[in-house]
């Protein structure tokens, strides 16, 4: 007696390896000259709904920050990254834990992602 088929397919890509879903972008700048507006918008829409989303883009690229000076009231705070250590302690020592080396590959390729 067989799988149905949804089973089967299933079964059949249980090894694939799953990743995010990614749409290819394309730069478009938004500047009319004084300086570059760069965004990235999806190139899997109609040409009519790109239309419509540029010409939003464009009337509304007021209300954008494009760079850090553009964001007055914003606490420095964010963008620094500090790490609240105890001088007083030292650092825990954990020993080397090793993976299978195919374990250690998808590893070492997601940590460069």
């Amino acid at each position: 007696m067989g799988l149905p088929p949804e089973l089967e397919k299933i079964v059949a890509h249980e090894d694939q390896e799953m990743g995010p879903h990614q749409e290819k972008m394309e730069l478009v700048d938004l500047g009319t000259g004084s300086g570059k507006k760069e965004v990235k918008i999806g190139t899997g829409m109609t040409t009519p709904i790109r239309e419509e989303l540029m010409a939003l883009l464009k009337n509304y690229q007021d209300i954008f920050a494009w760079s850090y000076q553009d964001m007055p009231g914003l606490s420095s705070d964010i963008v620094h990254h500090r790490l609240p250590l105890n001088p007083e302690c030292s650092p825990v020592k954990q020993k080397l834990r090793r993976m299978k080396p195919e374990t250690s590959l998808k590893i070492k390729e997601e940590v460069k992602k």
